[in-house]
């Protein structure tokens, strides 16, 4: 056997530019003049550095050479594939197979039912769960920690002293984990992690056994796991291995490194192998924990020699060390000299939203991009700013390369599966069913006119609160629309909508997963064709599928329909779509993890608040604090170590911006702890680094010059537009504001009610009018009402919640209307005519309306109802002339405008539904706005008389007259918002304007 050399363990420092400096050495050190790198194997951390790495070999090979075979070794975070990487290095058909992860996400979640039974925890809250347990179950077995350890006498006396929810979730972990790795054993199989573990055993057992005759070097490798440390160990000491570590700091002060902690190296055996003292947050803390599990002390660690080709100045790195210096250390910036805090071509930028910051940084780009090959990076773990970063850049035409891509559910195969699971869960209800029908890729082709043409005349049915479950309110809908002239075509082009979207429908209320997936599938492809798994989204749509299907159909995942949409989503957000092609060649957008290695002229970080960079720790859900710590897991607050450790490696490009927002959507945020730092060691150096005019071009470029204020509106048709009929329920709105009506009679606009909207007063007083109708034209009689309207209900297929929520009180209402109508034929009055149509001509105009009611006295004197499902008009408003409809239905009796109504009307109700104390059931009232005793209103024997002088003006005024139709003519006067956008309300009212 060989004997061992010394380890040879370097690291480049962050102002060295990683990639590029790498590669500077790797050169010289290892190419062959006919093979170049081929016999070289570079380990690397994951397929993001093996990109980096590899431009850097092209920016640097001059004419070309042989690259390195690279392995990627590191970082479950990135959900690499590890361990097959490995199998070629360590010969792996020793090492069993690991087990499918979807499989076992599935699996756990059966076992968390059979658990947690008692706690009735529907499928999606297991499936999260079950998704969080592997994740513990991968994060102790990266730490080398199996199931027995967590089964020793002493973890279980740390769990006796702790709460019972803390007991609770840690049997019920150590229960599943006892059943899951019995099935692992029975199938011969392990989960990744170990699998990656044992391959690297197995690979330092053979390298060190049998030294390779070809040089290995592994480089950028942060992970601190036991079992990758004994790998990079072995290749340190091979003859011609090294280890290569990014920013290791070998200036740091040796007081200060002691001061960072054991970091897994415990003076005496037994003890936790973390200290409480330990500054897990320092930038420095994880090297030094991966070098305690090398057994590589820091002064073994050599400077590599070569620098990159975006190297900062040299005492950057002196500065970025003096930057991060823990508590202790840190109150020593007093005294440091300028040149040791100085952060040359570093800036700071603050803004005042997340949208100023994006618009901000995109113009750094844009100008950086000026300069011929000057290389940009954006590094944040925000994604919605570098959304925004994004679509800011397009207005240049420039598309960045962001490596992380878009979640499926984002993108547009993602989203079609999305909505026919909605559509599922809902019972084809119209929100969904509308999104999928006018999807970009569904019905396209040559037939996307007409495919569209139909979805929106469907849409056009569909308004209005939210019919019942299924297709038959849909059929309903669209008969009616066609026997209306409304809807030619569609009632052919639905029936084969209907038949793709039928089974969907009808999915079982406790079937499959593996069932529910087929059929979407199914309904997908015939809804789009092959477009949906065309492209990169669909293809990755298409893998995912299959792959959660096989494991569904396997385990036998079971959920209902109503489960579906949020399992989907859930499971779907874990994959990311990267396009095939890059963008921009000098432009990169970087999550942190992404950005190691990555070196760029120009590097922003944005998102520098705290809870985005450093994310804040969160606790693990299912093991307590003290027994990670006993079993040697790295407490939450590492990773904040981590996230320094990003940020000192981005500081070491030539130009850094940091940037921050001074909110949120949700409020005033904290700057980052880093950001703080920063500020607070440049002290009086601080301003000369701030990034202000970025800020201010962001705050301009989409000022326009200032425009005349909009006024408000006062539109004046001509008199052949002016002249048109008057309805009795538009009169007040002609009088009350008169640009309502100008929108509605006048221009013929019509407000379209939201889908799946709230029942509406309107929506309420339809239904109570045909209920209404129904019974008086059945005779009336009493103790019927009631089966009428819930017969009506059932025919305007309303959904069974709006049903429900809106029944108790109409039954009620309808209860008290029998009572009084019956109480009133006791006295001899009687229901002469409902829901009739009559009309009037009064000043050349004609007015026309229908009355809900018309009642007779035995004398011959008539009574005008009006029902109302909410609070009526009150005595002021129809004083004032802004409640008109009973005086002019009145007026139109009076002219014998009603077939078959005869009389003189001296009664004018309202009859409410509203709630009422002096109603036997608690609703329904009558209302009479007449001026008697201490009531306000028009006195019964001036009603008509007044109505019609309204009339009257308001004709003069508006239909034969020249009088413009002012918007908002009486502001104070609620009720009339149809058109409210339309008159451009906020730009001019806000300002006070009136007419004048």
């Amino acid at each position: 056997m060989a004997e061992r050399q010394a380890p040879q363990v370097y690291s480049i420092a962050a102002h060295r530019g990683f990639a590029d400096a790498l590669v500077a050495g790797l050169i010289p050190r290892y190419a062959d003049k006919d093979l170049g790198l081929a016999r070289l194997t570079l380990l690397l951390p994951n397929r993001r550095a093996e990109r980096i790495v590899t431009e850097a070999f092209v920016r640097l090979s001059g004419g070309g050479m042989l690259l390195p075979r690279m392995a990627m070794v590191g970082d479950l975070d990135l959900d690499e594939a590890l361990g097959p990487l490995l199998d070629p290095l360590g010969g792996g058909a020793e090492v069993p197979p690991a087990a499918d992860p979807v499989r076992r996400w599935l699996r756990l979640a059966e076992l968390l039912r059979t658990e947690l039974a008692h706690q009735n925890i529907k499928t999606p809250g297991l499936l999260r769960l079950a998704f969080e347990t592997g994740r513990t179950m991968d994060r102790l077995a990266v730490e080398g920690i199996a199931l027995e350890d967590l089964l020793k006498d002493g973890i279980a006396g740390i769990v006796g002293d702790l709460a019972k929810h803390w007991q609770d979730s840690t049997r019920t972990f150590a229960r599943v984990q006892v059943q899951w790795q019995a099935e692992l054993a029975a199938r011969g199989e392990v989960d990744a992690p170990v699998r990656r573990n044992q391959l690297f055993d197995q690979a330092a057992r053979r390298w060190k056994a049998n030294p390779p005759p070809h040089p290995i070097v592994a480089a950028g490798i942060t992970s601190a796991s036991p079992a990758l440390a004994r790998l990079l160990r072995t290749v340190a000491e091979l003859p011609q291995g090294a280890v290569i570590l990014p920013d290791l700091d070998l200036a740091l002060d040796p007081a200060v490194w002691d001061a960072l902690g054991i970091a897994g190296a415990p003076a005496d055996e037994g003890a936790e192998f973390f200290g409480e003292r330990d500054a897990l947050t320092h930038p420095q803390y994880h090297l030094k924990l991966l070098l305690n599990r090398m057994g590589v002390a820091r002064d073994e660690v050599d400077p590599w020699h070569r620098a990159g080709l975006a190297a900062a100045p040299p005492e950057r790195s002196r500065a970025i060390s003096n930057l991060f210096l823990p508590p202790e250390g840190s109150a020593g910036w007093v005294n440091l000299k300028a040149e040791q805090r100085r952060l040359s071509g570093v800036r700071l930028m603050e803004t005042a939203h997340p949208g100023e910051e994006a618009q901000a940084i995109a113009l750094l780009i844009r100008r950086a991009l000026d300069q011929p090959e000057k290389r940009i990076a954006l590094i944040t773990p925000d994604r919605g700013l570098a959304g925004r970063v994004v679509a800011h850049l397009g207005r240049w035409n420039v598309q960045a390369d962001d490596s992380a891509g878009l979640p499926l559910p984002q993108t547009a195969a993602g989203r079609v599966l999305l909505l026919l699971a909605e559509l599922a869960a809902s019972a084809a209800s119209p929100v969904p069913l509308l999104a999928l029908l006018i999807h970009p890729l569904v019905g396209g082709g040559e037939g996307r006119a007409a495919w569209l043409s139909n979805a929106r005349a469907l849409d056009l049915q569909l308004r209005g609160p939210r019919p019942m479950p299924g297709f038959e309110p849909i059929r309903a809908a669209i008969a009616k629309a066609e026997k209306r002239g409304r809807g030619d075509g569609i009632a052919a082009w639905w029936q084969g909508v209907e038949q793709v979207l039928t089974p969907l429908v009808e999915l079982p209320e406790d079937g499959t997963l593996a069932d529910a997936l087929d059929r979407l599938a199914a309904a997908g492809e015939a809804l789009c064709g092959p477009r949906i798994w065309g492209e990169a989204d669909g293809r990755a749509l298409s893998a995912w599928l299959v792959e959660l299907r096989e494991a569904a159909a396997a385990i036998g995942t079971r959920l209902t329909p109503d489960d579906l949409p949020r399992v989907l989503r859930d499971a779907m957000d874990r994959v990311a779509v990267r396009p095939p092609w890059g963008g921009h060649p000098r432009v990169a957008i970087y999550g942190a993890l992404e950005a190691r290695m990555s070196r760029a002229d120009l590097v922003i970080c944005a998102g520098l608040t705290e809870g985005s960079w450093p994310a804040s720790p969160s606790p693990e859900p299912l093991l307590p604090p003290a027994v990670l710590r006993a079993l040697g897991v790295p407490a939450g607050e590492f990773r904040i170590g981590l996230a320094a450790h990003d940020l000192a490696g981005a500081l070491g490009a030539p130009e850094v911006v940091l940037s921050w927002a001074m909110r949120d959507e949700a409020g005033p945020v904290i700057p980052s702890r880093f950001v703080l730092r920063v500020e607070a060691m440049l002290g009086d150096l601080a301003d000369a680094h701030r990034e202000r005019e970025a800020v201010a071009l962001a705050r301009t470029i989409d000022h326009l010059p200032q425009l005349p204020p909009y006024p408000q509106p006062k539109p004046s048709p001509s008199a052949a537009q002016r002249n048109v009929a008057l309805s009795v329920t538009a009169i007040d709105r002609l009088r009350g504001d008169p640009y309502q009506f100008y929108a509605g009679a006048i221009l013929r606009l019509k407000r379209l009610d939201p889908l799946d909207a709230d029942p509406t007063p309107a929506w309420q007083g339809t239904v109570v009018h045909k209920v209404m109708e129904r019974w008086h034209l059945a005779g009336g009689r009493a103790g019927e009402l009631i089966a009428i309207a819930q017969e009506e209900l059932s025919a305007m297929q309303a959904h069974p919640v709006t049903r429900s929520l809106w029944w108790p009180r109409l039954a009620k209402a309808l209860e008290w209307i029998d009572a009084e109508i019956t109480r009133d034929s006791g006295t001899g009055r009687e229901v002469l005519k409902s829901e009739i149509k009559g009309e009037m001509v009064l000043a050349g105009v004609k007015v026309h309306g229908r009355a809900d009611r018309i009642d007779r006295h035995t004398d011959g004197r008539l009574v005008v109802v009006d029902y109302k499902t909410g609070k009526p008009p009150s005595g002021g408003q129809v004083k004032d002339g802004f409640a008109l409809q009973l005086g002019t239905l009145g007026l139109i009796a009076a002219a014998n405008g009603f077939d078959g109504v005869a009389g003189l009307p001296d009664g004018f109700e309202y009859w409410s539904f509203g709630k009422s104390d002096n109603s036997d059931t608690g609703f329904g009232y009558v209302s009479e706005p007449v001026a008697e005793g201490r009531k306000t209103g028009i006195p019964r024997d001036a009603f008509l008389m007044e109505t019609q002088r309204y009339l009257i003006d308001a004709i003069d005024r508006w239909i034969k007259g020249g009088e413009p139709f002012v918007a908002r003519l009486n502001p104070d006067l609620g009720g009339y918002n149809d058109f409210d956008q339309l008159m451009r309300l906020d730009e001019w009212q806000a300002r006070g304007e009136k007419d004048s």
